[in-house]
């Protein structure tokens, strides 16, 4: 096994900022320290100017396979992660056939070895009858439990209460949701669609999907799991309102828990004028009030984690007109370079980005030995360099899709390099051929 030594970098670890080399003996972090001596190392990467950041864990992408490949798939889009600094994900049951049973899992972790670029796991979906495989699922087989109480596809919506009471008493891993209150939303739809037609306007999307929507569904969500004492992560916020659920404090003292997405603290409802259809995403993309709310969130330590949840769909079917236009959009190639770009603006601080992308999802889902750079972890990092310009062009995205609602922007960081179980996958603008992902492991509850 070789041996790597990263000199003169900088590092950004468990709230602290400060000079050091890393000495990475094949896939383990074997030291850190300043001064470590270049002739015990087999390759040497100089890091002079650079920040190094322990790899992002992105907790709630959607990789399209199997069933939904011609948007994309799991070669593509982890590619497209380990070009942007994200080093592990968690992806999502809603895939066709979905991920409702312990044989699909198995059929998925089947795909993703030997041909994901990045580390991954995989939730259990939730359907209103598959109750004894939640009881029956344990770390070994899901990172999670993923329970859609809002719209979804298929049988994924779990709309029934007495389903939602057994899920929330029996289930034994973690259960994140996605909150939106579906009788709301058609009734909002309806609303429009008398004064519009089928002929709705984008901006008329966060009013169809409104907070009301989904403060109904994230209040009843943490009145269950207080009633249940269930370990709750409510993904992708949207609303200023939420926060008040929420309370403040480190990850570790929290059984209820939230996620904000990236294009939340990026994009406002006032951008859907420029973008149209291409930012429809469920939950609704916001008021700017909203998105100031979820940054001091995430300031205040309301907000634990941020992620993207990466759902490709291709430019044709973004294209359509509303209703026909799916919801959701690529985001994992240019994640950590949005939040190191609201670092530029004075928005959060490398330490805090670090927290919430990094550290909190690998405390929060107990990923072993992974999310933080320690002597005998996984040496999955990432360099960035924090005065080298990045455009975002058509010809740079890794996505299967093949479009960004961010091409044409010019970010003032750049990905340098991403190591993944040791390998240096992403270096020179080039991802390697060979994918080094693995299969995640969990600590039992």
């Amino acid at each position: 096994m070789s041996k790597t030594l990263i000199v003169n970098g900088t590092l950004v670890n468990e709230g602290r900022v400060f000079e050091s080399d890393i000495l990475i003996d094949g896939d383990r972090i074997e030291r850190i320290d300043t001064g470590l001596s270049a002739s015990a190392a087999d390759e040497v990467i100089d890091a002079q100017g650079c920040h190094i950041l322990p790899g992002l864990i992105d907790d709630q992408v959607h990789l399209r396979e199997p069933g939904l490949t011609h948007k994309a798939d799991i070669p593509s889009e982890s590619r497209a992660a380990i070009c942007g600094g994200v080093t592990s994900f968690l992806e999502m049951p809603n895939t066709s056939p979905p991920t409702t049973d312990r044989a699909a899992l198995a059929e998925k972790y089947a795909r993703a070895a030997g041909r994901s670029f990045a580390n991954y796991a995989f939730y259990l979906g939730a359907t209103n009858d598959n109750i004894e495989e939640i009881r029956r699922v344990t770390p070994a087989d899901a990172c999670g439990i993923k329970v859609f109480m809002g719209a979804s596809t298929g049988n994924m919506l779990v709309d029934d209460h007495d389903t939602l009471e057994r899920i929330f008493s029996d289930a034994s891993l973690l259960v994140a949701t996605h909150c939106e209150d579906s009788p709301t939303i058609r009734a909002n739809e309806e609303r429009f669609r008398q004064r519009y037609g089928e002929d709705v306007p984008m901006s008329a999307h966060p009013e169809i999907r409104s907070a009301e929507a989904c403060l109904k569904s994230s209040s009843l969500a943490v009145e269950l799991a207080r009633r249940h004492h269930t370990r709750l992560h409510i993904l992708h916020l949207t609303t200023a309102r939420e926060l008040d659920l929420f309370d403040r404090g480190p990850i570790e003292s929290k059984h209820i828990t939230a996620e904000v997405c990236v294009h939340h603290l990026w994009f406002d409802e006032s951008d859907y004028a420029d973008q149209g259809t291409r930012i429809k995403c469920n939950p609704a993309i916001k008021t700017a009030a909203d998105r100031q709310g979820l940054i001091r969130g995430v300031q205040n330590d309301l907000i634990d984690v941020i992620a993207t949840d990466h759902a490709p769909h291709t430019r044709e079917e973004k294209e359509q007109a509303y209703f026909q236009a799916p919801a959701g959009l690529p985001l994992i190639q240019h994640s950590l370079q949005m939040l190191l770009q609201q670092v530029h603006d004075g928005v959060f601080s490398l330490e805090e980005i670090v927290t919430k992308a990094a550290h909190n999802p690998a405390l929060l889902f107990g990923v072993v030995e992974r999310g933080f750079l320690r002597e005998s972890y996984h040496a999955d990092l990432v360099i960035v360099d924090l005065e080298q310009p990045y455009d975002v062009t058509a010809e740079s995205l890794r996505y299967k899709c093949a479009w960004s609602p961010l091409e044409g922007l010019t970010f003032s960081s750049s990905i340098v390099a991403t190591v993944v179980n040791g390998e240096a996958v992403f270096r020179d603008g080039l991802p390697r051929d060979e994918p080094q992902g693995r299969r995640l492991e969990f600590t039992a509850e």
